[in-house]
């Protein structure tokens, strides 16, 4: 009884172990029957690659003055309209000068009175020290004369110096230009009451040259003292400015970086930045939105990818290739500057390899490829062109 269980048990296993070799067997054959994953590779690009970025910029005027009287006082005459270009020292407002003329006139009676007291006062003294010298005055009389004589000249001095305060006090009744450029439209009208230092009138700024106000992150900021070795002080040095307006023209100025902030913005962790541009013709307005272009530094002997090659996933970043089995490989790469539609790649691959631009879908590493070569110009892929800007002297010249 026992032996004909254990011949039971065998032919059991026995089937078993044929039922696994042949759904194994029909993997394999599935797996072998799978055509290869249709893909278009291209070889990583070796070579200079000039940096270009764009940011979000703002335009604002160089300077920018609040015009305010330094006296107070109802406006009575307006020498200008909103919006106009004015000169330094051009006039623009007249404040009610009655009271300050009076004041004028007061103050110069009170200094010919106070001039006068002491003429008289000097005049005693000079008689009083003449009659000392014969002992026909006592010496007391001739000090308590010379403290009055140097009081009515302190008095003299004092008076002078209000004649001139309500003479100061008289000008400034006329408003002048503190700078030359345009008046903005807030200017007040005739009848408002000013009040020296608190009442703007109108505001004031020169339009050319102007700023244009942009930021960088904290990491395009590193990206920068990585790649050109450079120092904060000397961060911008050799970098092109280019501005790109709202209508998306190309400003035709070339601009200059001029101010770096000296710390990152705490509620953005950005650095403020400011490039100053020509604008003789003031086409550019403060407060106006434009992208400031970057250009001007190069990475030599960059490795580039397009960037529809590079991947991320779980926190990694990878491209995918093709190895030398025709077989899709990961690799786990270290992300430059994003260059027009190329990544620069810092780390992770080799010069030599094939990376899969079309295809990715769905693709896993260690399938089999059918490869097409392609290009970048098939492709579409390209490096940003240069920025349309120029010196106005060149255009003249040529």
């Amino acid at each position: 009884m026992f032996v004909r269980k254990g011949k039971i048990m065998t032919a059991i296993a026995a089937v078993l172990c044929s039922a696994l070799v042949l759904v194994g067997c029909g993997d394999d054959k599935k797996q072998a029957q799978m055509p290869p994953s249709q893909v278009k590779v291209m070889n990583v690009l070796v070579r200079d690659v000039p940096l270009k970025s764009e940011y979000a910029g703002q335009i604002a005027g160089k300077d920018e003055v609040k015009v305010q009287s330094k006296v107070d006082g109802k406006i009575v005459e307006k020498y200008v309209q909103g919006g106009q270009f004015v000169t330094a020292g051009q006039p623009l407002f007249k404040i009610d000068s009655r009271q300050y003329e009076s004041a004028v006139l007061q103050a110069q009676a009170n200094l010919a009175q106070a001039e006068a007291n002491f003429q008289d006062a000097a005049s005693d003294l000079e008689r009083y020290q003449k009659l000392l010298e014969s002992a026909a005055i006592a010496e007391q009389t001739v000090a308590n004369q010379q403290a009055k004589v140097n009081a009515l000249y302190a008095a003299a001095a004092s008076n002078a110096a209000l004649l001139q305060k309500a003479q100061e006090d008289l000008d400034d009744t006329i408003i002048y230009a503190p700078m030359t450029g345009q008046l903005s439209i807030d200017d007040v009208a005739i009848g408002t009451y000013s009040k020296s230092g608190t009442t703007t009138l109108v505001t004031i700024g020169s339009n050319d040259p102007i700023y244009a106000q942009f930021s960088i992150s904290e990491t395009e900021y590193m990206a920068f003292m990585n790649i050109l070795d450079s120092q904060p002080d000397t961060l911008m040095n050799g970098v092109n400015v280019g501005i790109k307006l709202s209508d998306g023209s190309i400003y035709p100025y070339a601009g200059r970086i001029v101010e770096v902030d000296r710390a990152l913005a705490q509620s953005t962790g950005s650095l403020t930045i400011k490039a100053l541009f020509p604008n003789p013709e003031g086409k550019l307005l403060p407060g106006m939105f434009a992208r400031v272009m970057l250009t001007g530094r190069v990475v030599q002997n960059a490795m580039v990818v397009p960037q529809r090659a590079v991947q991320q996933l779980l926190g990694k970043t990878f491209v995918m290739v093709a190895n030398g089995d025709n077989k899709s490989e990961a690799k786990t790469v270290t992300l430059g500057p994003l260059v027009g539609s190329y990544y620069i790649i810092e780390s992770g691959l080799n010069p030599d390899d094939l990376v899969v631009v079309e295809g990715l879908t769905n693709l896993q590493e260690g399938k089999d490829l059918a490869i097409t070569m392609t290009t970048a110009e098939e492709m579409g892929f390209s490096f940003e062109p240069d920025m349309n800007v120029y010196n106005p002297d060149e255009k003249k010249a040529n």
